[in-house]
């Protein structure tokens, strides 16, 4: 990866000085950011990426299992429209979840285009976020009645 930019250089201490041991900076190159924070600050760190930072849409949600962490990371990735200079920058907004108790807030309430995908993390991984409008399957049938399919665990019944 390639060194960041001033840019952002200047949005990662933006993020830091606001929001402090909220988040935690994962990483910052040139287009990309990474930040981490708990499940009890996430609408408060998306409402800042949003308002403050000009990230004004979610383009993806997804899951990640780690079963011997006994782990599930959900990470949103962030862009903006509105701003010329923010268009080609992507930011990771992750949390971490205990594996039983993998549940977090919606952010719904702060952009609407994460609709489906939470939807979809739900579903595939069990993560169930609270307050969302419409947590319910999207993708699997009606009768599903097994362990989520992208959980490691899932062994796929034809093979």
């Amino acid at each position: 990866m390639s060194s960041p930019t001033p840019r952002e250089q200047g949005l990662a201490e933006q993020i830091t000085n606001a929001l402090g041991d909220k988040v935690a900076l994962d990483y910052t190159n040139t287009r990309r950011l990474r930040v981490s924070t708990s499940r009890e600050h996430m609408v408060e760190v998306g409402k800042f990426m949003k308002s403050d930072l000009g990230f004004d849409h979610v383009a993806s949600v997804s899951g990640i299992d780690y079963p011997k962490d006994q782990i599930i990371e959900v990470v949103y990735h962030l862009g903006g429209y509105g701003k010329t200079e923010m268009r080609e920058l992507l930011l990771a907004l992750a949390c971490r979840l205990p594996r039983d108790d993998s549940k977090m807030p919606s952010l719904y309430g702060v952009w609407k285009s994460v609709e489906f995908h939470e939807r979809e993390t739900f579903e595939m991984l069990g993560v169930t976020f609270e307050g969302h409008p419409q947590l319910e399957r999207l993708l699997l049938p009606e009768d599903w009645n097994d362990i989520p399919p992208l959980r490691k665990e899932f062994k796929n019944p034809g093979r």
